[in-house]
């Protein structure tokens, strides 16, 4: 099952780009004394044993207190942005209302599974993040086919997970044969799939990881295709590999 949080990915978050992200130009009301109030988060993990916080974090945590102040984060550099909307998941803070907030930030990673109210209005946002965007999980939400076909024109994503949807069916998945640079799917108990919608992954030609446990759409001869589209998983897996070695 999906998890619900965007990873963090390698890059050096510069802290001077936050305090010219919670200036007044960015905020709402502009005020300058909201850095001097207390964040109830880090004193808990100072008391549990836990390091002091970086201003990063610090901002951060405050800017989750007060997201309903901010209009975009698009002017952020794209690493503080994706930490702020990580913060907004993992705390459960993410609406409907504060994803717009994310529009046109080049997020790279959308975790959004087992999030509470995730639906088609939400798609539109994470599809703003267009080429940018590298991975999206919306497991357990009840996003549809309307919905994911918005994801048709982010070239570079690699990895979709989709658990639990039963709401997508094989008219959406066909929405995904143009990414082409998909290296993992999940489709764990996804009961509207069948042989039809995985026909459309016979374009995925970098497909390594391909998860279509306990759907029951697919039985019979259809075990026979998923078994193929799997190997065929395998082998792509097996090339980059002995690629990597002889290098």
């Amino acid at each position: 099952m999906g998890g619900i949080c965007s990873r963090k990915r390698d890059q050096q978050v510069i802290e001077d780009g936050v305090r010219r992200g919670v200036s007044g130009r960015y905020s709402k009301s502009g005020s300058s004394k909201w850095l001097g109030n207390s964040f109830a988060r880090p004193t808990a993990d100072l008391q549990s044993g836990g390091s002091f916080p970086s201003l990063l974090e610090l901002c951060i945590y405050r800017i989750r207190e007060d997201i309903d102040r901010y209009n975009s984060f698009s002017m952020l550099p794209r690493d503080t942005s994706q930490q702020i909307f990580n913060e907004l998941v993992i705390s459960r803070c993410l609406t409907a209302a504060s994803l717009e907030t994310f529009r046109d930030c080049a997020l790279q990673d959308v975790l959004l599974g087992e999030c509470p109210g995730v639906t088609d209005t939400w798609m539109d946002v994470i599809s703003s993040q267009g080429s940018s965007l590298l991975s999206v999980d919306l497991s357990e939400s009840d996003v549809t086919d309307a919905g994911l076909s918005l994801l048709k024109d982010c070239s570079n994503l690699q990895a979709i997970t989709l658990n639990y949807c039963n709401d997508i069916s094989d008219h959406g998945l066909k929405h995904l044969s143009g990414l082409t640079n998909m290296t993992s799917l999940s489709l764990k108990k996804s009961y509207a799939v069948t042989a039809e919608g995985m026909r459309a992954f016979s374009t995925l030609i970098n497909l390594e990881k391909l998860d279509l446990e306990r759907c029951s759409g697919i039985h019979g001869g259809l075990r026979y295709e998923q078994c193929k589209l799997q190997k065929n998983c395998a082998a792509q897996e097996n090339k980059k590999k002995q690629k990597a070695t002889t290098k």
